[in-house]
């Protein structure tokens, strides 16, 4: 038997023995019910729903549902956002021919810069769920960055929105805290 063979047999063996991905202090699942997190409100009258944030990713997911004629500043992320439209529709105003409708999914790249729209006139809320990895950065006309988010800031600010509004976020999903 050559010295490769023997080495590959060597591995093989070792593979067989213990599983590739050990499952030592493995978890259950865990699952959210939309009823068991609150819908906070935003001053414009839209609502956030924040789900799962990893401080050690800066990681966060939220679902948001935006009025019509919603808008957030210009910005980019400093990490790759995914996105899935659930109702309604909303568009980049750098973008406006790529309506985001219900059913739709969106993969921004790192540091793609946008500003999120939904239309004056949209029939009903746009129900978006977001992951975001990465801190959101606003910028003015001129580039100038203006805010950072991260999902420390967005775990305290929900946190805080919360609290306000007399609602408990106790079943939100938290790592590295």
């Amino acid at each position: 038997m050559s010295e490769i063979t023997a080495a590959a047999m060597s591995i093989f063996a070792a593979m067989a023995e213990a599983p590739l991905v050990p499952r030592e202090h493995a978890r259950e699942a865990i699952l959210l019910l939309e009823s068991d997190l609150p819908w906070v409100n935003l001053p414009d009258g839209s609502k956030i729903q924040l789900l799962h944030v990893d401080l050690n990713q800066n990681l966060w997911i939220t679902r948001n549902r935006m009025k019509p004629g919603f808008g957030v500043n210009t910005h980019y992320h400093t990490g790759p956002v995914f996105a899935v439209t659930l109702s309604g529709e909303w568009f980049y105003k750098e973008y406006a021919d790529k309506v985001n409708k219900a059913g739709a999914y969106l993969f921004e790249p790192a540091h793609s810069l946008h500003t999120l729209c939904v239309a004056e006139d949209a029939k009903e809320d746009a129900d978006v769920w977001f992951a975001i990895f990465g801190s959101n950065i606003d910028i003015d006309d001129e580039g100038n960055v203006i805010n950072i988010l991260d999902a420390k800031k967005m775990l305290t600010g929900y946190r805080a929105l919360c609290a306000a509004q007399g609602q408990t976020c106790e079943r939100l999903i938290v790592v590295g805290e």
